[in-house]
């Protein structure tokens, strides 16, 4: 399936944020007093490790709401794989520009590439397996749509992106509704038809009186592979499964293997490692 881009009125207030907290109030004074004004260079942002690419299009906004003039030429796409030394763009205009926004670029395209590549390895951990691997709302605040896109990126679905276009009933939604079945009646009575609702449930005997109710999706909270299985086996198609709790590239096999249809995790927003990329001087122009 091809990676949609994002619209640029979503790409660019986050950027736009993250240069004027680098600018301040009197801008790249270290630029500013080195490099003579007018001066022209050419650079390559370079992969230092093997990874999947995400975040291009911020990585190019951040030069060019610095300098218009600047100029970039990308020779991999998002959700392209890389390995040390592959050139990913060069980058071309006033060398002030550049220099100014290299590490909001740098941190938006590592950033974002960090994201597609664990989630690219919990992919390829689960090949052959009907399971999907989602994100979740664990997200850097003011990041959700780049860090989503991320995912989608690196070849993983994603969850849903706020509070206001699901229902998904938590063990603290239980708790104090007073149960699974009532908590989902309120649910149905409370949102329109077009809305999904899912239930969150820590064990078989909440799997079985959610069935009996009724609804789109369950969440699988923190089961052992072979709970996943049974669990499976009672929902038996009648709803979307989804495996949540402590998946990694190393457990994910086991747990997409129980039948389930959506691994969930996490840590791939919000703890995943830079990818590390360069920026590196080539020619004075």
């Amino acid at each position: 399936m091809t990676l949609a881009a994002l619209p640029r009125l979503l790409v660019e207030p986050p950027v736009r944020a993250a240069l004027l907290e680098d600018l301040g109030l009197a801008g790249d004074i270290t630029s500013t007093a080195v490099i003579p004004a007018g001066h022209r260079s050419t650079v390559v942002m370079a992969a230092r490790k093997h990874g999947v690419i995400a975040g291009l299009d911020a990585a190019e906004l951040a030069f060019q709401l610095v300098d218009p003039k600047i100029v970039m030429t990308r020779h991999i796409e998002d959700g392209g794989a890389v390995k040390p030394g592959d050139v990913i763009a060069t980058i071309e205009g006033p060398s002030r520009g550049l220099l100014t926004g290299e590490r909001t670029a740098l941190n938006f395209l590592g950033h974002l590439s960090g994201i597609a590549s664990v989630t690219a390895g919990i992919v390829a951990a689960i090949e052959g397996t009907r399971a999907s691997v989602v994100c979740t709302r664990k997200t850097t605040p003011g990041l959700r749509a780049l860090e989503k896109y991320a995912v989608r990126a690196g070849g993983g679905m994603n969850h849903r992106f706020a509070l206001y276009d699901a229902v998904l009933i938590k063990d603290n939604h239980v708790a104090i509704a007073g149960g699974i079945a009532e908590s989902i009646r309120r649910a149905k009575a409370g949102v329109g038809h077009m809305v999904k609702i899912e239930v969150e449930v820590d064990t078989l005997d909440q799997l079985h009186e959610a069935m009996e109710v009724g609804v789109d999706a369950v969440l699988l909270d923190n089961m052992t592979p072979d709970q996943l299985r049974e669990a499976v086996g009672i929902v038996a198609g009648r709803a979307i499964t989804e495996a949540s709790g402590g998946i990694t590239p190393a457990t994910a096999a086991a747990v997409a293997a129980s039948g389930v249809d959506l691994l969930s995790v996490g840590w791939i927003t919000h703890s995943a490692p830079t990818l590390d990329i360069g920026l590196d001087f080539r020619s004075a122009n």
